[in-house]
């Protein structure tokens, strides 16, 4: 990758953030997922960076940004989103934005909207789905106690093999040593009230976003993942649904060159139709 990437950190009310820049011109502001930082969008950035000014940071409590002891809310991730936007300067940007940054980038446009030119979500979170609350208890119970998880799982884990069950225990581990990897996604996502996660989706508000919206979700993704993206395009008035058959749930990182397509093209559209 031959990118000449420009590393800084700006210190924030809210806490300090670390950013990724490289390129001139429309200005592209990548989130990045749950389980991620900002160098997760390096590959999509390459091609794009001859034709656009693109930011990667690291949200607050991800990264190479700071962890500050603050209570984590999508809501404060939109306000710390603010607060770099207007130190930097920017009045307005492309939104893009993957699982989780997708959550944040679509709340930040229905809260700001006139700053935001246009968006584009990659299987985003921040809909509730038939099915979702089973599989949230699941993940907020793996990423629960550590004496409890690993005690129940290990304990079963002879008794398994001998069955043949072991894999999908072996695999409950995975996930849950893969959720722990992010402190900050855990609380966003499973360690706060129902009721507080609830009040942030987005379901409810949709209708009214307006900006240009492209959402891309991989074919091969989970089931939920794919009825969140669709609920998406079906709520919003000015959405477009790319469903890209052959890819899952990683497409920054699986098909870096076909997601900067699409957001090339998307934005080469809406710039030429504004």
């Amino acid at each position: 990758m031959d990118l000449t990437l420009r590393n800084s950190r700006i210190k924030l009310p809210l806490g300090q953030l670390f950013w990724r820049e490289v390129g001139q011109g429309p200005i592209l502001l990548f989130l990045h997922g749950s389980w991620c930082d900002g160098s997760q969008w390096l590959p999509v950035i390459e091609p794009l960076s001859q034709d656009y000014h693109c930011f990667a940071p690291d949200l607050l409590g991800f990264g190479e940004s700071k962890q500050p002891n603050l209570h984590y809310s999508i809501q404060l991730e939109v306000e710390c989103l603010l607060q770099y936007l207007e130190a930097l300067h920017i009045p307005e940007v492309y939104l893009i934005g993957h699982s989780l940054g997708g959550w944040i980038a679509a709340s930040y446009a229905l809260k700001y909207l006139t700053q935001v030119r246009g968006l584009v979500l990659l299987a985003p979170e921040g809909i509730q789905t038939q099915g979702q609350q089973e599989s949230w208890r699941w993940e907020r119970w793996l990423v629960g106690r550590p004496p409890l998880v690993y005690g129940v799982l290990r304990s079963l884990f002879p008794l398994a093999r001998l069955f043949g069950f072991h894999k999908g225990i072996e695999q409950a581990l995975w996930h849950r040593q893969k959720l722990n990897s992010s402190p900050t996604a855990c609380q966003l996502l499973f360690r706060r009230r129902r009721s507080e996660i609830q009040a942030e989706l987005l379901q409810e508000q949709l209708d009214v976003l307006t900006v240009p919206t492209l959402i891309l979700q991989g074919g091969k993704d989970t089931p939920e993942a794919i009825a969140r993206s669709k609920a998406y395009a079906n709520k919003t008035p000015n959405a477009q649904l790319q469903i890209i058959d052959h890819g899952g749930h990683d497409l920054p990182e699986a098909l870096p060159g076909l997601v900067a397509q699409y957001i090339h093209d998307f934005i080469r559209r809406d710039l030429e139709q504004g």
